[in-house]
């Protein structure tokens, strides 16, 4: 339906926008789009960092070696922005962040008492992707993972899997998805496709499989969906209007600790191989707000909107009670604006509404002499309530998210 395609949505709202100069693909995000990715971002790092990850930044280029040495160098030639340096030296922009990460747990001996390592960043990823496949946020160039790698013991990646996919249950369910799981498996048939010996796939797969069913998962198989470098689980979404979506993933990799030599010192002082586990909550923020802009028709939840509240003066003499009221609403952290125009009472409400925002607080003779602000949410009027408790059912919603 064209009023949810959040392309449209992403033009009314005001959230993001594209630039013939700079390039189809490449999205711009405005400052209200700009909330937008912050929060969804926030969100997945407090989820995560209630178990211990930790972050880590590395650059947006590479040498060709890494990636020749982790073999997306050859799985992803085509896919590559690569670049040569005026001494002659290749580089590539980077597809993805694990091959980086890798070197960061490679820094120092790792001890089993210090596993697992668990590693999260925030940072855009480049894809040469053809021209005739972008369409919107969800093919673009410029892609933000919201990355975390797990470096453990084998007998430690399936409690940080279920740690993961918990993490992903409950990011989904505040938006009131249903999710069913995609078991991302290799191709027997196509081995060349794939890094590891067909043991370690077996392994990996049924790790996953023994997850699934603890879980209850509601899972179907599918067949040649893996990484070249281990299978994954997919995380598929069904939107409010009846359509699925590829969102969260969780990759169980036994490759790539092989490739790079990754290992800790046991408790028998032994060289011991670890697993790498990668995730991503949202997919790519790109991706997941146009998800969500689809899925709720534009109409974001308190806590995730650009303006959650915005302050509306019947007429120019009710206008320094109304900043007032906005300077309280900001100090309780509240993103509000005031509506300083001299357009109608009705003009104002209907272009706050197209705005989709989620609370209006109007101000009259009333309720400048009563101390109030009549309020009225999405669902409709709520009534004159004092400004003290209005700034605290606010607080509220936007506290836990409902």
């Amino acid at each position: 339906m064209e009023e949810h395609d959040h392309r449209k949505l992403g033009q009314e709202l005001d959230l993001f926008t594209f630039s013939d100069l700079v390039g189809p693909g490449l999205p711009l995000w405005t400052p209200r789009g700009t909330i937008v990715r912050e929060e969804l971002d926030k969100f997945v790092w407090e989820l995560r960092s209630k178990h211990g990850y930790e972050r880590v930044a590395i650059p947006h280029i590479t040498k060709r070696e890494l990636y020749e040495k982790s073999g997306h160098w050859d799985k992803f030639a085509d896919d590559l922005f690569k670049i040569t340096s005026r001494e002659g030296r290749q580089y590539a922009l980077k597809p993805m962040n694990c091959p980086h990460h890798t070197q960061i747990f490679a820094r120092k001996p790792m001890s089993y008492r210090e596993m697992p390592q668990r590693y999260a960043e925030t940072t855009m990823v480049y894809r040469d992707e053809q021209s005739g496949e972008l369409g919107g946020l969800t093919r673009v160039l410029s892609i933000t993972q919201d990355d975390a790698h797990v470096f453990c013991r084998e007998q430690q990646m399936h409690d940080e899997f279920a740690i993961i996919w918990d993490i992903v249950g409950q990011f989904y369910g505040t938006f009131g998805f249903s999710l069913r799981v995609r078991l991302s498996l290799h191709d027997p048939a196509t081995p060349e496709k794939y890094l590891g010996s067909p043991e370690r796939w077996a392994t990996a797969e049924q790790t996953l499989r023994d997850i699934a069913k603890e879980k209850n998962a509601d899972t179907f198989d599918g067949i040649g969906e893996a990484n070249f470098y281990g299978p994954k689980v997919d995380f598929m979404a069904t939107d409010s209007l009846g359509r699925q979506h590829q969102v969260a993933t969780i990759q169980l990799d036994m490759n790539l600790p092989e490739r790079f030599d990754l290992v800790c010192i046991n408790e028998k002082g032994e060289r011991e191989r670890i697993v790498m586990i990668h995730a991503a909550i949202t997919g790519s923020l790109e991706r997941c707000s146009a998800v969500l802009l689809e899925h709720l028709g534009g109409n974001l939840p308190t806590w995730l909107s650009p303006v959650q509240a915005k302050v509306l003066a019947i007429a120019d003499t009710h206008q320094p009670f109304a900043k007032d009221i906005l300077g309280a609403l900001k100090e309780a952290g509240i993103r509000a604006e005031l509506d300083t125009s001299g357009d109608t009472l009705g003009k104002k409400i209907r272009e706050a509404k197209t705005m989709k925002i989620p609370y209006l607080l109007v101000v009259g003779d009333q309720e400048v002499a009563d101390k109030t602000a009549t309020l009225e949410g999405r669902a409709g009027k709520i009534g004159a309530l004092p400004i003290a408790d209005i700034v605290a059912k606010l607080k509220d919603e936007i506290t836990r998210r409902v």
